[in-house]
């Protein structure tokens, strides 16, 4: 009986279906079972080589892919004044980051996203734009702006958490503590000289992320941040922003191009202000200008003109050829050097060497100089620091230009005894008259805060220099040529310098640099005080006028903040103003 099987109605026959009684030959079957065998084969050593052999590398595709390492930023270092007063400091900052293959916005909310990231439309195409797993969009934004972003609901926008550097004193400390970028590493003044100590060093923490960027869970060891060192400067912030305001007024005042201020604590050494005007907000830093950028106190070199009178009286006294009251014939306001001749702005016949400096003239000047070798002056003006580059924790401090003595010509050491012919920048001209201030003694700088008094470099005798500073004193008072420069309490002495800039081989009939350096209390100085202005445009150009006035208030103001008591009377003064109902007293 033939077999049948029942399927619901329908019975079907096998022994008589065509497909069964077909002849299928053993070949084919033993194929088909090989083919299948060896198919098992290769899946089953893929599956071996991804499990045992492989396995390095397909943990690190997937490692790719939702494992990430994230740096753990160390805080920056602050910068602060000798007062503890923070100069620069960094504040957390969120970046705004994307994953461009995730991104998802519309129109609205991709042009709401550009406006307050500040980019355009475009911009924002091109960075969100491919398949890409990682996209900035904007650095360090403020923590208000990221609130607004997350507020948009954006697929595939995220936050990640950075600093960011703040400068509190803005514009008036900008050229001492200088800028970072935006990695915070320092490129310029304090933050770049002092970059390994402010920096730290980042930490690390390994993390899974699914595919929406958010942590899943921690992976590895962390790794904590090392946060950077403070440095604390010699600055003091009060003298400092009061000394770039005196600067700014007085470049405004007299139309002038720019304008320093250096003052040098002249116990110490210890810089305490070290200013610049055009100055920049190291806070927002879009489109500068190198002249904004520009420490002039420490690049800018000019001849200083008459300051370097001084120098040339110290070095006679101290020779023995000459004392304070020695006379030198002046008249007639002239002198002939191998065919060239030099004037005095102002005839005076027969003046003291005293005189000589307090009447600022060439003639008696050259007279002293011309009785010196010139490896003598060479060695003189090398000794105070000409020449030779600022040994200062700084960027960006210039040598300044003096020549060797060998090549020097009879009229240049005469004109070099007055200025001309050498050149020097305002830092390195006040730390030159601490020769003055400190009996004799040329003293190392610094702008960082010093805890132990610095001994200095012997350079002329004590005696010397007290004969110097009376001098000083003399062409800041009655008959002197600075007589702007004087306080109300303390006394005062220093040297203006007014000079013609050169331009090419030639000197400029209308383009002037006017400063002044001096020191205070004379009786026993406490600061030096360099100004400097360049091209003054108004009329008036000379030292005496233009720099000496900023040196007096700066002078009275850093004093008064130093506590040092004054040492001159204090003559009580009535202004009176015709129709005035008040009188002021001081």
């Amino acid at each position: 009986m033939k077999p049948t099987v029942q399927t619901g109605a329908r019975a079907v026959n096998y022994a008589t279906s065509p497909l069964l009684a077909s002849k299928t030959p053993p070949w084919r079957s033993r194929f088909m079972l090989v083919v299948v065998a060896l198919a098992f084969l290769v899946l089953a050593g893929r599956a071996v080589y991804i499990q045992a052999v492989g396995t390095d590398f397909y943990v690190k595709q997937g490692e790719m892919r939702y494992t990430r390492t994230l740096v753990l930023p160390a805080s920056r270092g602050r910068i602060l004044d000798r007062n503890g007063v923070v100069l620069a400091t960094s504040v957390p900052a969120p970046s705004v980051w994307a994953i461009p293959k995730d991104f998802e916005a519309d129109v609205a909310q991709r042009k709401a996203l550009s406006g307050l990231l500040g980019m355009t439309l475009q911009e924002l195409r091109e960075r969100t734009a491919g398949e890409g797993e990682f996209a900035w969009l904007r650095r360090q934004v403020d923590d208000a702006v990221w609130n607004e972003v997350k507020a948009l609901g954006i697929k595939g926008v995220h936050r990640h958490g950075e600093f960011k550097r703040r400068y509190p004193e803005g514009e008036a400390a900008a050229h001492v503590v200088g800028f970072t970028d935006v990695e915070e590493a320092g490129q310029e003044g304090i933050e770049l000289a002092f970059q390994k100590e402010l920096q730290g060093k980042p930490g690390s923490r390994g993390v899974v992320r699914d595919r929406l960027g958010r942590i899943v869970e921690d992976t590895g060891a962390r790794l904590e941040p090392v946060n950077g060192r403070d440095v604390t400067l010699s600055i003091d912030s009060k003298v400092q922003f009061f000394a770039w305001q005196r600067v700014r007024d007085a470049v405004a005042q007299h139309g002038a191009k720019a304008g320093s201020v250096v003052v040098l604590d002249a116990k110490s050494g210890e810089v305490l202000a070290l200013a610049n005007y055009p100055s920049f907000n190291p806070n927002q830093r879009q489109n500068l200008s190198g002249g904004q950028l520009r420490n002039r106190a420490l690049t800018d070199i000019f001849e200083p003109g008459s300051t370097m009178k001084p120098f040339i009286a110290a070095w006679a006294l101290e020779s023995g050829r000459v004392t304070p009251q020695t006379p030198i014939q002046t008249a007639p306001g002239s002198i002939t050097i191998t065919g060239s001749t030099i004037k005095d702005a102002h005839p005076h016949g027969v003046l003291s060497v005293a005189e000589v400096i307090q009447k600022s003239s060439n003639v008696g000047t050259v007279k002293l100089a011309m009785q010196m070798s010139p490896r003598e002056m060479w060695e003189l003006y090398a000794g105070v620091g000409f020449g030779q580059k600022p040994q200062l924790d700084f960027p960006g401090a210039v040598t300044g230009k003096l020549r060797p003595y060998k090549t020097w010509r009879p009229i240049e050491q005469a004109t070099m005894s007055y200025g001309y012919g050498v050149s020097s920048s305002l830092f390195q001209l006040a730390r030159a008259y601490t020769v003055f201030a400190r009996d004799g003694e040329l003293i190392p700088v610094s702008m960082l805060k010093r805890q132990e008094p610095v001994a200095g470099l012997r350079v002329i005798s004590p005696k010397t220099a007290i004969d110097v500073r009376e001098m000083l004193r003399m062409a800041a008072g009655p008959g002197g040529t600075a007589q702007k420069a004087q306080t109300i309490g303390y006394s005062v002495g220093g040297k203006t310098g007014t000079a013609r800039k050169q331009e090419g081989k030639s000197y400029t009939s209308n383009k002037y640099r006017a400063w002044f350096v001096g020191l205070a209390p004379v009786s026993d100085p406490r600061i030096v005080v360099a100004v400097m202005v360049d091209e003054p445009s108004k009329g008036v150009f000379y030292g005496g006028d233009v720099a000496a006035p900023v040196f007096s208030e700066v002078v009275q103001q850093t004093l008064r903040m130093m506590g040092v008591p004054t040492d001159i009377e204090v003559k009580p003064q009535i202004v009176f103003q015709p129709g005035a109902a008040e009188v002021e007293s001081f």
